[in-house]
């Protein structure tokens, strides 16, 4: 296993158990306030994985606050557990948006990390903060969200294109109530079941071939040497040939795929000089 996926499964397992590693000096936070989860994740000044949490959530779609309060108090609450088992405060987050969000949105989006008692350092969009933990210099990282399929194509390390379409995993899962005439929460829960996914992909796969058009769209004009998927909605074993197949390119998607976005936003999460006339905040 490389580094990468090493690293996302190491930080899957502080989610999955609600352990925390010891760490020295400051700390850094990722909220990553998805349409169908909101995940926390917390990395020390290496970046390496210290803790993390996720809750399903439903006060964001495609980047928009939909329910303000709602966002903030299912932070709030987050954080606070987290502070627990951490035994501080965390102080400095950044957070993520999917490209193409209006200015207000992305306010909004800081305006629900300070609510929830954080200081916000950076906001960056989400598939670039995935190219972060995929240390990514050539290619297009795709994340397949709840709400959106978001694009950000890497020349030499930089960011040179990003862009986004509203289609994701709340559209897989309509299929999927339409198509067993099931109400949308039970379709969502069925979706995700992993021993149902041989079932489950052909009713979607139409939604996972106008991802792949989405895409193809998007990279008209630039040369790109392989794709990287993340986001949970891009879970399916089947998913990445989908793309291999309309794309013609090498298409790899990392462990745990829903995991890459919150760990890269907490490796953006810039931390502010210290002076050494104040105490040293974590």
């Amino acid at each position: 296993m490389d580094l990468k996926n090493r690293t996302l499964s190491n930080f899957a397992e502080l989610v999955e158990t609600g352990e925390c590693k010891n760490f020295k000096g400051r700390l850094k936070v990722g909220v990553d306030l998805g349409t169908a989860n909101t995940v926390l994740a917390v990395v020390d000044t290496s970046n390496r994985p210290i803790a993390g949490i996720s809750a399903p959530s439903h006060a964001i779609q495609d980047g928009v606050i939909v329910n303000y309060y709602e966002c903030v108090q299912l932070v709030t609450r987050l954080k606070e557990i987290l502070e627990e088992r951490l035994g501080t405060e965390l102080t400095y987050a950044a957070a993520a948006i999917p490209p193409g969000v209006s200015e207000g949105s992305v306010k909004s989006i800081g305006y629900v990390l300070e609510g929830a008692g954080f200081e916000v350092t950076n906001i960056v969009d989400e598939p670039t903060a995935a190219a972060a933990v995929l240390k990514i210099r050539d290619g297009a990282v795709v994340d397949v969200g709840g709400g959106t399929t978001g694009i950000s194509i890497l020349k030499d390390g930089k960011v040179i294109y990003t862009d986004d379409e509203a289609t994701g995993g709340t559209h897989m899962t309509m299929t999927v109530a339409g198509h067993y005439r099931i109400p949308y929460e039970e379709a969502e829960l069925l979706k995700r079941q992993p021993d149902k996914q041989d079932e489950i992909f052909p009713v979607i796969k139409a939604t996972v071939e106008k991802m792949a058009l989405i895409t193809e769209k998007f990279l008209k004009g630039y040369e790109v040497p392989a794709i990287y998927v993340v986001g949970g909605s891009s879970m399916f074993r089947e998913f990445t040939s989908v793309f291999e197949k309309h794309l013609k390119l090498p298409v790899y998607q990392p462990v745990h795929p829903l995991l890459v976005t919150p760990l890269g936003i907490a490796y953006c999460c810039e931390l502010p000089k210290l002076s050494p006339k104040k105490d040293n905040k974590i």
